[in-house]
Formats: C-alpha cells, structure tokens, sequence
C-alpha cells in the first residue's frame, strides 16, 4: 500500500495553507484539484450542518490538538471504521461540533489537526486531501481575534487487494445530444472542435461514423489520482491509467436514438451502473426520448445526475427555460429530487459530502468546445462515492460466484471470450465453473483460463467488477444472457415464474396471453403471460401477480431480480417472486394448467 500511494505527489505538510485553484479547466489541463477557500462574509450566512450521522463515512471533529496515545488509538479505529463504510472513502469535517455548528479553528490549530489526521490516514496506509477550507468571520472586532477556519477533508484508502476504486456511471440522453462528445473530451483530455471530432474514438462500427449516431454500448474510463488529479489517455494507454488511479470511473455510452432504445433498457439491466448521467443538449432541451430514458432510471432507482452540453449555443435566459422544463419533466415521471444546480466547486463539495443529499438531483451546465463547467463535472465524478458499502461488498464476495455474460467473442489463437458483470462471489484463474443454461437447459463445465479487467490482466475478479474471461474451451449456442456460476451452486434453468409487475402504460390492458420483450440482469427475450392471478386483466397504473412463460429458450434466474418489459408502447416494471421447476424430459409439454400456481 504504501509503495501504490509513493506514486502520487505527497500530501502538502500540516503547515502549509491550500491554494485555491485559478486553472479555467481542470478536465484538460489535468491540474490536480486543490482545495478552495470559501470565504464566509458574515454571522448571519454560518450555516449548521446536518448532526452528525451515526452511520455512514461522515465524521466530524471540533480539533485533533496533541490527542494522548490511547485518544489516538481510539480515533484510528474511528476513521477505520468510517472508511469501511465508505467504500473506502471517509469526509472528515475539522471545526465542526456533533450537532453540526461550524465553530471553526485557528490557522495553527487547524495546521496542528490536519497533521493529526495525516499520521491517523498514515496507519491506515490512506491518503488524506483538503476539498475546502471555509473562512468564518470573526465574532467580534476586538484587535487579537483570529480567522476561524473549517476544513473539509477527503480520506482515501484502497482495499488489500484492490488496485482502485471502482464506479461504474451510465450516459445516456437522446440523440445528437453531445453524450459521445462529451465522453471523448473526458477520457481523451482534448475539447471539441465544434463538428464532432471528439466523438470519434467513441464509435465502434463504420456507420456509426458515417451517420454520427451510436447504435451499439461502449466502456470508456476515465482515472483520478489520490489528490483528484484526473487521468486520461493523455497519460498513457488503459494499463496506465489503471496503474497509476486510486479511483476508476467506467463510463458507459448508451445509445441515444429510439430505434435503439432495447439496446438501452438491457445496457441498464445488465451492467448495473452505480449513476446515470443524463446529458441534455441545451437545443433542443428535453425530449420524448429522454423522458423514456428518466422513467427507466426512476424505476430501476439509481441515482442521476444531469449535465446541460451545448451551454455555448444557450443564453442565460434559455437556460433557466430549460431549467424549469427539467423540473416538469422529473416531476411527470415520479422524481421528487430537487435540482440543485452546480455553479461552483464548492457546489459540488456540498452536494456530493454533505449528508442528507438523497434529495438533490446535481445539475452541471456546460460546452465541450469552449471547456466550461468541466471542471465541475470532473471533481463530481472525483467524489462520487462507490455504489456498494463495505457490507455488502463483503456480503456478495461470500456468495458462490455469479459472472451475468453481456459480450460474447472469439479471438484467433485465444478462444473463447466473454465479457459481463460478476454479481457475486470471486473468480480466479483456472477456477471450474459452469457455463449455461444451454437450449436444453443444462450447463457445460468449463475453465476460467485468464482474466482481464479495464483491458488489463489480473488474478482475481470480485463482486460488482466488470471483467472479461477467456475459457478452455469452444462451447456451441453460446449467447448474451447466459451465466457462469460455481459447480457448487447446482444451477437450474428455468421456462415459467412469477412476477409482481406494475403497467406504467398500455392503450387498453394487459391480458392472458400478452407477448412482451422481458429483460431481467442480463437476460433479454420475448415472453407471454400465462396466468394473471387475482384479477382478469392489468391497465395503466395498476399492479398484479402474473406467470410469464419465456418463449425461445430456458433461462438461469434468482428470485428477487428486477423486470422490466416492453412491446411498443406498453411498459412495465416489477420483481421476480418465483421459479417454477423446468422440466428436463420435455419442456415443451409443459402448460399453465399442469403448473402449481400460487394465488396468494
């Protein structure tokens, strides 16, 4: 651990005051993020924070002054704990009370607490970086009266065995939105040219180019240092980003057009993403498609931020147009957040480390081609924490393992490769596993040859990671949406279950008999309804217990999976409750009349 944080610039001594950072453009010119005074103009404008919380990685500390070695011992336990609960990540508030009242502390008191809690990071082989520093104002005019600071400080610790952080952030937005543009300037460090040369490292296939629409997913990374210097294949290929990154964001472009929109709903299904950023191009604002993109993410309830692209081509009055019809929109689909606009860095520190925030949707305006508000984008998705608790990391990685395939290839002298999510458990090297459910329901062993992870190799993947396998063997009708699950889990595939559905819309009603497209994770496959239990039929805004019977082959399930299905303009969401058995002899023999159905 210690050797991995040498890499990076040390951290600035106890003594020495932050900078404030002047560089226009954090995103391009790759400056680290340094801290910010904020300055306090008033008693009046002091507010409390929120009581400090009992759980979660936000702490706070009134002064760390010479603490006795026992008082020392017991705060390294603290911040221990606290970075456990982050993920790895802990906010530490210096001159803030338990209640939250910012009293603030004196320039050597503070310099004296900083180095207190750089020794406390220090044993725990953490790294420690001033976000903010807030200037309060003196309580009276007395001469002698000093400057009260309070800073905001990140600590950063990677696991034993892990290299980096790791989050995974869903674009998505309607086309011609600036989603691909946007990510070329990220992970490429270089603005746009105003025609869309940016975007062209994002594209996988030749029409892409030629028509400047995305029709397929791609995975682009983008690396910040222990300090938030952000790195990007300006400094190298994805080995070196990998290396030399305490935290990765993996960002997924998901195509934006209607025709593709399956595309999309499986992307959401299957890989997982910790975030949506939904980039709204400033012409036209809002549309139908990106309605249809807001729904899916309020209904899979993953947290969402919003970025304006084209700021450029706005003035500030369009903006605030836009603003409102962002509100109206969320409001349609059963957002109750807040948009809280970013305008600052000190924004974005508020937002995304100050508890409770489960209520403000981040709302970023900005220009690839001029470089405005990329700097903010970048320190948000700097501090944005990990999806998972350490808990229930630690919970999954207990779990056999479960790798969910979204890509199959085959390469010369290689084999057979696959790419996906591995939902639970740890795989390694040479590690038996079997690969199913085959068109007869069963699953073929094979072997786990090499692993590799953001395009480089490595001898162990863990719960929520997306990694790419290589195996021992060529396996026939293999496909998207099959798994490969340990030898000991004893896997059996599945034609009929249960679900507990909600119809967000259908011009009429949902009946027996109903044909949709259902996706579940990483299974995506044309279904009919069998049984509606309790009711006849299931309109617009109601709920129901139905049996879904899949259509063209058996599939590997879990109880408790999300469900989403669609046929033109009908839509639902809901939950898988139940399994029923699959028949080996004679599948096909099977019908709703010989299932036991529980109508309960």
């Amino acid at each position: 651990m210690d050797c991995f944080v040498s890499l990076f610039d040390p951290v600035p001594t106890a003594g020495e005051s932050p900078t404030s950072q002047t560089t226009c453009d954090l995103m391009v010119s790759s400056v680290p993020i340094s801290a910010s005074d904020h300055r306090v103009s008033s008693e009046k404008d002091i507010q409390h924070l929120p009581p400090e919380p009992q759980v979660g990685n936000i702490e706070y500390k009134l002064k760390l002054i010479n603490p006795s070695r026992q008082r020392f011992e017991h705060l390294v336990t603290q911040m221990k704990w606290r970075l456990r609960e982050g993920q790895g990540e802990a906010i530490y508030e210096i001159g803030v009370e338990d209640s939250g009242l910012l009293r603030g502390l004196s320039e050597d008191e503070m310099s004296i607490s900083l180095r207190t809690l750089n020794e406390m990071a220090k044993r725990l082989g953490a790294t420690t970086t001033v976000l903010r520093r807030t200037v309060l104002p003196c309580l009276n005019e007395r001469p002698g009266n000093k400057t009260r600071v309070v800073s905001k400080v990140l600590i950063r610790k990677l696991a034993d065995d892990s290299q980096s952080i790791d989050v995974r952030v869903a674009v998505m937005g309607a086309a011609d939105g600036g989603k691909s543009t946007l990510l070329g300037v990220i992970t490429q460090g270089e603005l746009d040219d105003g025609r869309g040369r940016a975007r062209l490292n994002m594209f996988r296939h030749l029409h892409e180019v030629q028509s400047g629409r995305t029709s397929s997913i791609s995975h682009e990374i983008v690396g910040f240092d222990a300090h938030g210097r952000v790195i990007n294949y300006q400094e190298g290929n994805a080995e070196t980003i990998c290396e030399t990154s305490s935290k990765l964001v993996t960002l997924i472009d998901f195509p934006g057009h209607s025709k593709y929109l399956r595309t999309t709903i499986r992307g959401m299904s299957g890989y997982s993403p910790h975030y949506i950023m939904f980039v709204i191009s400033a012409i036209p604002g809002f549309t139908k498609i990106t309605k249809e993109h807001l729904a899916l993410a309020v209904a899979l309830r993953i947290p969402m931020m919003i970025v304006i692209s084209k700021m450029d081509l706005v003035t500030e009055d369009g903006f605030d147009v836009i603003l409102t019809d962002i509100q109206n929109h969320l409001a349609a689909v059963g957002c109750k957040k807040t948009l809280a606009r970013v305008c600052s860095e000190n924004d974005v520190i508020s937002i995304t480390t100050t508890q409770p925030n489960e209520e403000l949707l981040p709302l970023i305006g900005l220009s690839n081609v001029t470089g405005e508000g990329l700097s903010w984008l970048a320190k948000l998705l700097f501090l944005l924490t990990p999806g998972l608790s350490a808990t229930e990391r630690e919970q999954l990685e207990k779990e056999l393992p479960e790798f969910q395939i979204d890509e199959t290839f085959w390469i010369p002298e290689v084999g057979t490769i696959l790419g996906g999510l591995l939902t639970y458990g740890v795989i390694k090297e040479k590690a038996s596993m079997l690969l199913g459910p085959l068109a007869d329901g069963t699953f073929q062993p094979v072997s786990v040859n090499s692993i590799r992870r953001h395009k480089t190799p490595c001898l162990t993947a863990r719960a929520g990671q997306s990694v790419s396998v290589s195996l021992d063997v060529e396996v026939d009708g293999l496909r998207k949406g099959m798994v490969l699950v340990s030898p000991k889990s004893c896997p059996k595939a599945t034609w009929y279950f249960k679900a507990d559905i909600f119809v967000v819309y259908h011009a009429t009603a949902v009946c027996k008999g109903f044909q949709t497209t259902v996706y579940i994770g990483n299974v995506r496959q044309t279904a009919k309804i069998e049984e509606i239990l309790t009711v006849s039929s299931v309109s617009t805004n109601e709920q129901a217990s139905v049996v879904f019977k899949l259509m063209k082959h058996p599939e590997y399930l879990k109880v408790g999976s999300k469900i989403v299905f669609c046929a033109g303009t009908s839509k639902g969401f809901g939950t898988v409750v139940y399994l029923y058995p699959f028949e080996t002899k004679s599948p096909l023999t099977l019908n709703c009349t010989n299932l036991k159905i529980n109508r309960t």
